[in-house]
């Protein structure tokens, strides 16, 4: 028996081996033939997963799957994953000879992949790790938001794929927003409550995390489009239950998320929304949903604002920790901007490298762990300090080509396709206040949910021309094949059906009996 236990133990680490083996050659077959499942999975980790235990009281906490692997990988292993999961679609959409939809972000993202080549290189000239010159803390998330764009674009080809994509965007929207206002109702709220665990004061939030909020956001604008276009197709009765229940449900979950830039940036996705119906409907819209999402910030903001120190009232209370004499003499808020603004005017071409730590980050209470220094709260700013003006090119450079991008996609998309549209551009305003008071890139998540963000007007747009892009294959097929079309004279004189031959050949044998 202690034999046989002991052939079993040992074993154990082939057998996880072969099986882990038999997986992936599963994974890439499903993957060669159906992209777009593997791309679900992935999908559905980034937006049920949570990315931060900020402001809990937990005393163990786990290792994130954002973070697991990238200390032997120096990135996450989830990011492979995909990566992997993007080379299954390229190689499929090579066998179909499926053209890749055009997309006006590659230039740019290559550009960000040639400035963090160039980074590594610098620093490990001036003797940094290739761990600190890649890290997460400098801009490296950024690159890898390009495999996903294309992944996506890869994976759902059809309009089919896109509308299924679109109502999976819109249950899990509204799945992780009933879960948020089951957990507030029944049981507390989010344990990751900052204000509560460490501000004192007594709220309870639906998701700290501003990923959710922003999930919830890019739902409801799928919602929203779907029920109020002017132009909508015949949905069934079960989805336009499902659209007012998410419609409903997303909006309470980012009143009741108590933070200011999920507020913001709600409201700015919601004029996205209203700027896709004509001038009528806009205004019957914001008659009878505008007081009533103002109400609900209203109180929200009274409720949470009523009991922080020093918050003021009227509007300047939304923004009291960027007020001088917060904390001593101005706002630490403040202070961290002033310090790394310091640092990127000393070095505006390069900055301090992705590697660097701004001078000056001991002043702040939050920059003392490990990771002081190597963030600050500003998207912006970040890119600035750590990639000087280059960076700062790159980041406007490619917001600016995705506006033009979305601009053209929310004018020219069809109605059933309407609604992907404004969802990745709403989601994209969701993100601004973030991005300028926040700290998006060095956030797997945060950056991951940007690029499926920016992804979806690309789909929309790339399946509405499917028929022109099926009819090109079909050519490339034909000269793959060396198959000669037909000349136009016979295509012409061939018989349209069955039936025309049929009724051809009744009337030559009539004639021949005659």
């Amino acid at each position: 028996m202690d034999t046989l236990l002991l052939v079993v133990y040992t074993s154990l680490p082939w057998l996880a081996v072969v099986v882990l083996s038999l997986m992936a050659v599963a994974g890439a077959g499903v993957g060669m033939v159906w992209p777009r499942f593997l791309a679900y999975v992935y999908l559905a980790v980034f937006f049920f997963r949570n990315s931060t235990s900020y402001g809990s009281l937990s005393t163990f906490d786990g290792i994130s799957v954002y973070s697991r692997g990238s200390g032997v990988l120096l990135f996450p292993l989830l990011l492979w994953m995909m990566f992997a999961v993007w080379c299954c679609a390229r190689v499929s959409a090579s066998f179909q000879r499926y053209p890749a939809p055009p997309c006006n972000l590659r230039p740019w993202m290559l550009g960000w992949l040639v400035l963090l080549g160039a980074h590594v290189a610098a620093g490990m000239v001036a003797g940094v790790k290739l761990a600190e010159a890649a890290a997460p803390s400098g801009f490296s998330h950024i690159v890898w938001m390009a495999p996903l764009v294309s992944l996506m674009l890869l994976s759902f080809r059809t309009r089919a794929h896109a509308i299924e994509l679109s109502r999976f965007i819109l249950l899990a929207g509204l799945a992780r927003a009933g879960f948020g206002l089951a957990r507030w109702a029944l049981a507390g709220g989010d344990p990751n409550n900052v204000y509560a665990n460490m501000n004192d004061i007594k709220i309870k939030l639906t998701f700290f995390d501003i990923n959710d909020s922003l999930l919830c956001t890019v739902a409801f604008a799928i919602a929203a489009v779907n029920l109020f276009q002017v132009r909508k197709q015949e949905r069934s009765q079960f989805w336009t239950l499902v659209d007012w229940a998410t419609l409903l449900a997303t909006a309470a979950c980012v009143v009741l998320s108590f933070r200011r830039t999920a507020w913001i940036g709600f409201l700015l996705g919601g004029l996205i929304v209203m700027m896709r119906f004509p001038l009528q409907r806009r205004v019957q819209l914001a008659a009878f949903g505008l007081p009533v999402v103002g109400a609900g910030l209203l109180v929200a903001a009274i409720k949470r604002l009523g009991q922080t120190k020093g918050a003021g009232h009227g509007v300047a209370s939304l923004f009291y920790d960027m007020e001088s004499r917060r904390f001593g003499a101005e706002s630490e808020r403040v202070l961290e901007l002033k310090l790394a603004l310091s640092d990127f005017t000393s070095h505006p071409f390069t900055g301090i490298g992705a590697w660097g730590r701004y001078t000056g980050y001991q002043r702040i209470s939050w920059q003392d762990g490990p990771e002081g220094g190597l963030f600050l709260h500003s998207g912006v700013l970040h890119i600035a300090l750590k990639a000087g003006l280059p960076g700062l090119v790159l980041l406007f450079g490619t917001i600016w080509a995705f506006g033009v991008f979305a601009r053209r996609a929310l004018r020219d998309a069809p109605p059933d396709l309407l609604g992907m549209a404004t969802a990745g551009a709403a989601g994209l305003a969701f993100m601004l206040p973030d991005l300028l008071v926040g700290t998006p890139f060095p956030q797997v998540r945060t950056t991951q949910m940007l690029a499926i963000c920016m992804a979806l007007p690309y789909v929309a747009m790339a399946v509405a021309a499917s028929v022109p892009a099926a009819e090109a294959a079909a050519t490339a097929a034909r000269r793959r094949f060396n198959i000669t079309p037909a000349p136009a004279a016979v295509a012409a004189s061939a018989p349209a059906s069955i039936s025309d031959a049929i009724a051809a050949s009744s009337a030559a044998t009539s004639g021949a009996r005659a």
